[in-house]
């Protein structure tokens, strides 16, 4: 019989057998073992089993940078423990803390050494300290490394074992096929002890792409993930994972090496004694970004890429029918997997989600509108030549401006709308600071930077964002109020569990309605959400309200009676209506 250690061994042989199949898989298995467990780490005796247990309805997460408030005096991570303390403990429980390492550029994903933190933000004591209160997320960037680390310099000197860490391709190769997230030329001219050389950059010359092929890449990577457990990390994202693996006449994008290597991650993951979170980070059209849960034996959880488009196509439009279209379609995340539901981010608001979705009049339209409100269009290189809208750069704040007619007095009801909705899908809710703090367009930032995606990045002055918080009138205040009190409100209820039961309504084109039973079928919600400017009635008989139940809106308090009249929904608003409280 064979023991846990041999079964562990031959499941990582297996996986590597389809990555590398021309290598000595068990002695690289060993390798692999030794990598992300070394001496007297511990790890479970057998793999986790798949379930519901990794998340609950209480959890809900924060993106920030580690630099987004700022007073020119103390670490700025010390600062941001401060805010997540004082403003957002028993509130959100978890915190992604975007590249926290030394960089160059990209504002941290052009990491120049992957076990240091940043001294500019702290150390690594300051991200331990938020870890041991808050759910932390970290990312993993293993596409491409700053072409001024010590790896690349290395490379250059023809410096085993970094000579071969980077992947090069000639001119002449046919790459007229690689899917490209950008538009500048794919290949870099570089002078290396080996003569001039062609590395591959899918995202900017200052980022160079790696070789996995090379098993010391992996390797090296399996030992940073250790790393960043050992640091407090638990749910590690995979940067721009989709790009990972390359062949020549190839799209470069999903290979199958690339799932085998996300396999092989999440193997080690749930092996290991601790619960750590896999998250890929793909954004691509809906059903490319969906094959990375695999068959439950990819990634955890995935990022809901659609969503962000298609709610702001709503918002904008007044009609929730290409978001009710899109939701009808989706199926339920697999056992032990589970969607992470956002509108914003660090990036802007990608536009490849929605493709096949929206049409090429309603994206104009939707561009058109964001530019209008203050945004910026980012665009994409096409296989063959031509360019496509890859990205919308605003703050989801701003872009909640106004409609298709344009500017109107109903922003902040807009805003609140649209990140409802997050709160009620099946999923794990994540919010940008930004999108808390109801921050402005950063023009200034575009103009210092000359990057578009600097318009999301704004760096607060701490003090002056206190004295705004403290100012009960200032939208800053009334946003981050409202937010707390509904992200509050959500963690109560146990039909709001990110695996709880959903079905999509069909009502009113104006309302957007989803339907959520909890796991053990004690409480059911309704979630109808106004996405107009315009008053809807709802009769109680089209959400089949059973009668002889007690039903109440648990935002607004009100009962509602499922024979009484028609549901009155106010421009924007929101009604959660459920038979029981839910709250524990």
């Amino acid at each position: 019989m064979q023991t846990s250690s041999q079964t562990l061994s031959a499941r990582i042989s297996d996986h590597l057998a389809r990555i590398y199949p021309n290598l000595d898989c068990a002695i690289l298995a060993s390798q692999v073992i030794e990598a992300f467990w070394p001496e007297n780490t511990p790890r479970r005796s057998r793999a986790r089993r798949p379930g519901n247990r990794l998340w609950s309805e209480r959890d809900a997460m924060v993106i920030t940078y580690g630099n987004s408030l700022q007073d020119g005096q103390h670490k700025p991570l010390d600062l941001l423990h401060d805010f997540l303390h004082n403003h957002l403990k028993g509130v959100i429980n978890g915190v992604h803390i975007l590249p926290f390492f030394p960089y160059t550029s990209d504002d941290g994903f052009a990491v120049t050494d992957y076990r240091a933190v940043n001294p500019v933000l702290g150390d690594w004591a300051d991200i331990g300290r938020i870890g041991s209160e808050f759910l932390l997320m970290s990312d993993l960037v293993l596409n491409h490394v700053s072409s001024q680390s010590v790896w690349f310099n290395e490379y250059l000197q023809g410096h085993a074992p970094y000579d071969r860490f980077f992947f090069e391709a000639s001119p002449d190769d046919d790459l007229s096929d690689v899917v490209r997230p950008r538009t500048h030329p794919l290949l870099r001219e570089v002078e290396t002890a080996h003569g001039l050389r062609h590395v591959w950059c899918t995202f900017s010359h200052d980022q160079v792409d790696l070789d996995f092929r090379n098993p010391q890449v992996l390797l090296e990577f399996l030992r940073i993930m250790r790393l960043h457990i050992a640091g407090g990390v638990r749910i590690i994202r995979l940067d721009a994972v989709a790009f990972l693996w390359k062949e020549i006449g190839s799209p470069s994008i999903h290979l199958p090496q690339t799932h085998a290597i996300v396999q092989l991650m999440r193997l080690l993951c749930d092996f290991e004694h601790l619960p750590v979170i896999l998250l890929t980070e793909t954004n691509v059209p809906n059903a490319e970004n969906l094959s990375y849960f695999g068959n439950r034996n990819e990634a955890h959880a995935v990022y809901n890429f659609t969503l962000p488009p298609l709610v702001l196509h709503a918002m904008l439009s007044g009609s929730a029918a290409k978001l009710n279209r899109w939701q009808v379609s989706m199926p339920p995340a697999q056992l032990g997997c589970a969607y992470l539901n956002f509108t914003a981010s660090h990036d802007g608001i990608g536009m490849r989600p929605a493709e096949g979705l929206l049409d090429e009049g309603e994206r104009d339209q939707v561009i058109k509108t964001v530019r209008a409100f203050g945004g910026e269009v980012s665009m994409r290189a096409l296989p063959g030549g031509g360019e496509a809208p890859y990205e919308l750069n605003i703050t989801f704040f701003e872009a909640m401006k106004g409609t298709f007619a344009g500017p109107d007095d109903w922003q902040e009801a807009r805003f609140l709308c649209s990140q409802t909705i997050v709160m009620a899908l099946e999923g794990i809710p994540a919010f940008y600071i930004h999108s808390l703090l109801a921050t402005p367009n950063d023009h200034d930032g575009v103009d210092k930077s000359g990057q578009k995606r600097a318009i999301n990045r704004h760096r607060w002055d701490y003090p002056t964002l206190l004295a705004h918080l403290e100012e009960p009138d200032s939208v800053h205040a009334r946003t981050l109020s409202a937010m707390r009190d509904r992200i509050k409100l959500r963690g109560g209820q146990k039909a709001l569990h990110p695996n709880a039961t959903q079905f999509t309504m069909q009502l009113d084109h104006r309302i957007f309605g989803i339907w959520r039973q909890s796991l053990d079928r004690d409480q059911s919600i309704f979630a109808l959400h106004n996405v107009s400017d315009t008053v809807v009635h709802v009769p109680p008989g089209q959400i089949n309200l059973i009668d002889g139940d007690t039903w109440t809106d648990l935002i607004s308090g009100e009962p509602i009676t499922a024979t009484g009249g028609d549901i009155p929904f106010a421009p924007y608003q929101c009604r959660w209506i459920s038979n029981r409280s839910g709250r524990s």
